[in-house]
């Protein structure tokens, strides 16, 4: 895993003290980070959220530990996401963003505006149409490419990764003159296309995320419907909400899946499962469970 030996040189080089704890045991790493005081964070954004429902369980307040500052990646992870991380852990949370075949982690991070940058003294980035190949203009979105300028062993060119984002000159606070990635939707193969519609998962948890009853957990069936693609969504909502009964949650239920066909167009049941039904993951979470090929 590139990205933890990244981090782990990164933080070495600096000088800092690092606990190098891997992921799991989430009792014993919110115990680690009493222990040792630490002050900041490296993981996947769902492990973050595991990290704090963990804490809540074990009467541990995050935001009176040292921790000030997260940085998560591996995995599309949407602004509402941020929100709750930082206001559950009490911390700063930027994003960090690599892939393996390029340089692990430090292709680009987010600043202090919420903006993320590429560095591009080490990469080229360019957008392409993941049908065509061709170069689309800056703001458009498409696939993410990459070309290695300070690689040896293993140079690449117009390395394609899959990840579907657009690119950005813009004025930014932090000052920085550096192309911003705006936020992955995510990845041109696991696109789902149901009744003829592009869906990507982050459009689905950017909705539920609308909903300020709900949790950062979600899963997406995709089943066969006839002769067509259907899709039906299972999430959960926060504690509170499961007092006010079988009534209300299917409400906030239907509500859910009329906001997901007014913003994506599709018709997609929506309900709210009983806490605990969605995996908690310890590194990228799995959002879509494909039934069709069962």
């Amino acid at each position: 895993f590139t990205g933890g030996l990244g981090f782990y040189l990164g933080v070495e080089a600096i000088g800092a003290c690092l606990v190098p704890t891997g992921s799991g045991m989430t009792e014993r790493q919110i115990m680690l980070m009493q222990d040792f005081g630490s002050t900041a964070l490296f993981c996947t954004p769902t492990y973050a959220l595991t990290i704090a429902e963990k804490a809540d369980q074990m009467g541990v307040d995050l935001r009176k530990l040292p921790l000030r500052v997260g940085s998560f990646g591996a995995e599309p992870w949407t602004v509402e996401m941020r929100k709750e991380i930082e206001e559950r852990m009490g911390i700063t949370a930027h994003e960090a963003y690599g892939l393996t075949e390029m340089m692990g982690p430090g292709v680009g991070f987010s600043c202090e505006a919420y903006r993320l940058h590429l560095n591009e003294d080490h990469v080229y980035p360019e957008i392409v149409d993941p049908s065509t190949l061709e170069p689309v203009p800056l703001g458009e979105k498409g696939e993410l490419v990459f070309t290695a300028l300070q690689r040896r062993a293993m140079p690449l060119l117009r390395y394609r990764t899959r990840d579907i984002t657009s690119l950005r000159r813009v004025e930014c606070e932090c000052g920085r003159t550096l192309v911003v990635m705006d936020k992955i939707l995510g990845r041109s193969d696991d696109m789902l296309i149901i009744s003829g519609v592009n869906v990507f998962p982050s459009q689905v948890e950017s909705i539920i995320m609308e909903f300020e009853e709900m949790e950062p957990l979600y899963q997406i069936r995709v089943f066969k419907k006839g002769h067509l693609d259907g899709m039906k969504v299972e999430a959960e909502a926060k504690p509170e909400v499961y007092a006010q009964g079988k009534q209300a949650l299917e409400d906030l239920g239907r509500r859910i899946s009329a906001r997901i066909h007014g913003v994506i167009g599709i018709n997609a049941p929506v309900e709210i499962v009983p806490q605990g039904t969605i995996a908690r993951s310890e590194g990228k979470a799995k959002r879509v469970i494909d039934e069709r090929n069962k």
